[in-house]
Parts: C-alpha cells; structure tokens; sequence
C-alpha cells in the first residue's frame, strides 16, 4: 500500500493565474452564501447556551485535529506522508456547509448545527492555518525522528495561506451577513442556489483531477478509500462517543456527530491548487486525492447516516 501510494505524489493539478482567480472568487462566492444563513443570534446563543456550543467547537477544531494526528502516526508505515497530511488538512478545515441539511435530515438540533457552522466558519480564519501548521509540524518531526530526517519541514508559505483564506472566507462572511441582515428574503433564496453551486464546484474540481490521472484514480482508490473511510468514521464516531460521554440530548448528538464528519474539504482543495501556498514543484498528489476522495465519501456517508437516523423516533435521553 505504501509504495503505491507514493506513485500519486507526482501529480500536480495545474491552473494557470487566472484559472486560480476563479477558483478563489467560487469558493468566495460559496462561503458568501454560507453567511447568508448566519444571524446575530447565532453569536448570542454561545451567550445563552455555551456548553453546546464549546462541545461542537471543542470537537471540530481541537479534538478532531488530535485525533487524525493519532491516526497518521499509528498508520505510518502504511500510508504516505503526503496522504498523512491529507488527513491532516481535512482535519483543519471547518465543517462543511452541508451540515445543516443533513442534521435536519436526521431530526438533529438545525439551531445548533446552524450556529456552530457560523461560528467555526469565522473561526476557521485563523484556526485552519494554526492546525495545519501545528499538527503537520509535529507530524515531520516524528517522521524524522523515525527515519533520520525522511522529510523536509513544512516549507508552505503560511502567510499566504492565512492571507488566503481571510480573503476567501473573512471578506465573504462580513459581506454575506451585511446582505442578509438588510435583504432577508432575497437571501434566504440566494443561500439555497448557492449551496447547490458549492456542491457542483467540488464535483468540478474532483472531475477535473480524476480525469487528467484516471488510470491512477482506478489504480489506487482502494487505498484512497481505505484511508479516508476510516478517518471519517474515526469523526463520526468521536462526535458520538464525545457527545454522548458529555450526557448530551440526542437531537445535540446526532448534530455534533454530523458536525464532526463533514468537512470542508473544497476549502482544501482550493488551498492545495494555490501554487502561493503550495509551490508547483512540491509533490502533494496524496493531499489532492486524499482531500478530493474525502469531498466525495463525506457527502455519501453523511446522507446515509442521515437517512438512517430519519426513519427513527427522536428519542428524549
């Protein structure tokens, strides 16, 4: 598996600088749509309610980076240190915007699930840069200290990357919660296109990737599948047990167990094709397959959970 794996680091999915533009200005455009749904009362609630809010926060950004951290040094010696640092950079994004329609989909709590995307969205300005820093940091130094200096450190332009991303998620935000607060009705209109948009981007993208290098996607995807299934059962499974060791309702465990398995990963891909952050000539083909596959599987495995959980009563404990 690990020799295979290393075939994909190679592949490089160039654009060219405009190509790069219009990718920022889509996922600005769907972070834009994200904040259309954001209220002030979000923010109030954390004043009102905060425990729920620190558990799902707490989740996202501290346990769930923890925990892939854990992963990738137990399966070492079995995945590649570029597909380590997939994980690692899905791990660091905040949830996905679909989040809300699945804990809705599964009888969840819509209100808290709503209010954490805001939050960790805002907070992903800042925090998904420190992760992936952090924990890929941590992650070179261990692999270095198993095989004497196997890996280069980090050289990713950091700045760039937070720059980035207050552009691509800070402006929109501002912007989106401006628009809505002033034009709610065109708003709650304008969300539901764009939500639709965000899916058929990341699809776009997956497409474009796959189908430049598809003997390579046919040839390792059991492996892609592999490493990914586990890591996203590993966030189902952490917003569950964490909810439910906390004596959390189960509306609020189905919600942070949704919260914590559905990732941004279009924010990791449009990270990983920013030649800014990412120079061309660094080999990061795990990455893009490891966070590209993860875009797919995540919207797969959260429908069906959702499903499962919408064919039962709400139970009150």
């Amino acid at each position: 598996m690990y020799e295979s794996l290393l075939e994909l680091d190679p592949i490089r999915i160039n654009f060219s600088e405009s190509g790069n533009i219009v990718l920022n200005i889509v996922l600005a455009l769907i972070m834009f749509g994200v904040a259309l749904g954001m209220r002030i009362d979000h923010f109030k609630t954390l004043i009102r309610s905060p425990k729920p809010i620190i558990i799902g926060l707490f989740l996202q950004f501290i346990f769930l980076p923890f925990i892939t951290f854990i992963l990738v040094i137990i399966f070492n010696k079995v995945i590649t240190p570029t597909a380590a640092m997939g994980m690692i950079l899905v791990a660091a994004c905040p949830g996905g915007n679909i989040s809300n329609f699945m804990t809705s989909l599964s009888k969840g709590n819509s209100e808290l699930s709503v209010t954490l995307t805001a939050i960790s969205t805002i907070l992903a300005i800042f925090m998904t840069p420190f992760n992936f820093k952090l924990w890929g940091g941590l992650y070179v130094n261990f692999i270095n200290n198993m095989a004497g200096n196997m890996l280069q450190p980090l050289e990713i332009e950091y700045s760039q990357m937070f720059e980035t991303v207050i552009i691509i998620i800070g402006i929109p935000i501002i912007a989106g919660i401006s628009f809505s607060r002033y034009f709610p009705v065109i708003s709650l209109k304008t969300k539901k296109i764009l939500q639709y948009i965000s899916i058929l981007f990341f699809i776009t993208l997956v497409i474009i990737m796959f189908s430049n290098n598809w003997q390579l996607f046919v040839k390792h995807i059991k492996y892609i599948f592999i490493i990914v299934f586990i890591h996203n059962t590993v966030a189902f499974l952490s917003g569950y047990s964490i909810a439910t060791l906390l004596k959390q309702p189960d509306r609020n465990r189905k919600t942070f167990t949704i919260e914590t398995g559905i990732q941004n990963s279009g924010l990791g891909l449009v990270l990983l094709l920013n030649p800014s952050i990412f120079p061309v000539e660094m080999e990061i083909g795990g990455l893009l397959f490891v966070t590209a596959w993860w875009g797919i599987w995540h919207i797969i495995s959260g429908l069906s959970i959702s499903l499962y959980w919408s064919t039962k009563r709400i139970s009150t404990s």
